[in-house]
């Protein structure tokens, strides 16, 4: 998570999502509303990859106890400002978790946390299945391959208010976009998903808003 620890942090973060036009709104929003459908009043949720709160304030009212981790000492602290103590946050790696076996009913990690943190992608699907109870609910997002003109787009925006780097165009395609400085954000396809999860219960693929591709996990 490298980053967005040390460029994408914190005020700088906020100022993406701020940015974003109309139909990445929509996304954004028809994300937090398709993970609501899995929150109850008796839940523990953990988000991986919290940055400056913008799920958690969603998830405050709705769930019996939430934590939030992230690399990023800055978007913590954020975080903290903007939810006011409302809930627990952590400066944690989302691949050693500092948790125990089962303590959560829902994990969750959005906005395609599981290609931009640039981590091992079966290590972070396994400590999040590993702090989930039995029977709990573990949710992963990445992007539609149909919604590529729009990210697209929206990362135009950040890079000409020098968020991110310049975007490279001929190294951009096929669903990784490239820029300049280093920054690359790729996405899991439905088949990526399913071999990530080889040897777990077999994954819930769900496309939601021609946007977001969900991949649900059920821990046995």
């Amino acid at each position: 998570m490298g980053y967005y620890s040390e460029k994408l942090s914190g005020q700088r973060l906020r100022l993406c999502y701020e940015l974003a036009p109309p139909r990445v709104r929509r996304y954004l929003e028809a994300e937090i509303a398709f993970v609501l459908r899995f929150v109850r009043p008796s839940c523990r949720v953990l988000e991986l990859g919290c940055g400056y709160g913008r799920v958690l304030g969603r998830l405050l009212d709705r769930a019996a106890a939430v934590l939030g981790i992230d690399t990023s000492l800055d978007s913590l602290q954020l975080a903290r400002a903007e939810l006011g103590g409302r809930c627990r946050l952590a400066a944690m790696d989302a691949v050693a978790l500092a948790l125990a076996d089962g303590t959560f009913d829902l994990v969750i990690c959005v906005q395609n946390g599981i290609a931009a943190f640039g981590v091992d992608k079966r290590r972070l699907i396994e400590e999040a299945i590993r702090v989930t109870r039995p029977g709990g609910t573990v949710l992963f997002s990445s992007y539609s391959e149909k919604f590529w003109d729009e990210r697209l787009e929206w990362f135009g925006i950040q890079a000409a208010h020098g968020l991110v780097g310049e975007l490279d165009l001929e190294a951009t395609g096929d669903g990784v976009i490239v820029c300049k400085d280093g920054f690359r954000a790729e996405t899991v396809s439905p088949d990526g998903f399913r071999s990530l999860l080889t040897g777990y219960t077999a994954p819930r693929i769900i496309e939601v808003d021609g946007s977001s591709l969900f991949c649900e996990v059920t821990v046995s």
